[in-house]
């Protein structure tokens, strides 16, 4: 694997792309016209210019989210002074075509490299994609790299998470219904892989949820396995399948493990029936990783 300055700057201005990093300027001026909006007050143009002197809190505060993989959901307060969150306007105002933050996009970074320097054989699979930003990423430092014989498997309902009916999800309901940002149909993935002119042919797009695509999918081996489905359900119709894939040296990210309670749990209902020792890696706040070394 020959890693030059040049592929480093490349590598480097992907992730300040997808995450929208390099114009966090613009995203500040939609969230502040909203919160605008919302709190009926009215709007001055001059302020578009003045975004960053005028709203520091929310400009830094944008940076921390795209840093560490957080979201601002904004909020509005109704006649009683009772105050709400506004979560649909997320398909509005959240431009950044990852939602992983900084610190996991370099994880992602370090476990591609890793397999490649090490020779570890086997495919890449998302689970749970969104907007595809993550399987960009992962498809550039591919290209970067002049690696042609890997497969990356980007696997999504594309009508996002499914609503829940096991027991372990219960009250855990972050479907469409609820969360209409997460569903990305694969035309609009398609569509930004093309914009970043990295949809190669070695890129596979497994459609319908994981309990119908994911045991029939012809898969054979898996150098990096990374969960981000969200529900028990779902990640366990991730792992039960996939999991023996994972060659030695192979790694298993989880996207979903502070953030998502059922995640968690069937991640660690998974690694105890399997016997599982190999240590969980804190990413950040909401994911871990482990090698199978």
């Amino acid at each position: 694997m020959n890693k030059t300055a040049l592929t480093s700057q490349y590598l480097d201005l992907l992730k300040k792309s997808l995450l929208n990093e390099l114009y966090v300027e613009n995203e500040a001026r939609l969230i502040y016209t909203f919160q605008k909006k919302l709190d009926n007050q009215p709007i001055e143009f001059k302020d578009y210019f003045n975004i960053t002197r005028i709203q520091p809190d929310l400009i830094e505060l944008l940076r921390y989210c795209k840093l560490n993989g957080l979201t601002i959901v904004m909020q509005t307060a109704d006649r009683d002074g009772i105050t709400r969150k506004v979560p649909e306007l997320r398909n509005i105002t959240e431009l950044s075509h990852t939602m992983v933050g900084r610190k996991r996009l370099e994880n992602a970074q370090f476990c591609v490299e890793t397999v490649l320097e090490d020779k570890v054989k086997g495919d890449f699979i998302e689970t749970g994609i969104w907007r595809g930003g993550t399987c960009i990423f992962m498809q550039g430092l591919l290209m970067a790299y002049g690696v042609t014989d890997r497969t990356l498997w980007a696997a999504d309902s594309f009508e996002g998470v499914p609503t829940p009916t096991w027991p372990e999800d219960k009250g855990f309901d972050i479907s469409a219904n609820v969360l209409p940002v997460l569903a990305v149909s694969l035309d609009e993935v398609k569509e930004l892989f093309q914009r970043y002119d990295l949809l190669g042919g070695n890129v596979k797009f497994l459609k319908g949820w994981f309990k119908d695509t994911l045991a029939v999918a012809p898969i054979e081996q898996l150098a990096i396995l990374r969960l981000d489905g969200d529900l028990y359900e779902s990640t366990m119709d991730a792992l039960v399948p996939l999991y023996d894939k994972v060659t030695r040296g192979g790694f298993v990210i989880v996207d979903d493990y502070g953030s998502c309670p059922p995640c968690k749990r069937a991640i660690d209902d998974f690694r105890s029936q399997r016997g599982i020792a190999y240590a969980l890696q804190t990413i950040d706040a909401h994911s871990v990783y482990w090698r199978k070394s």
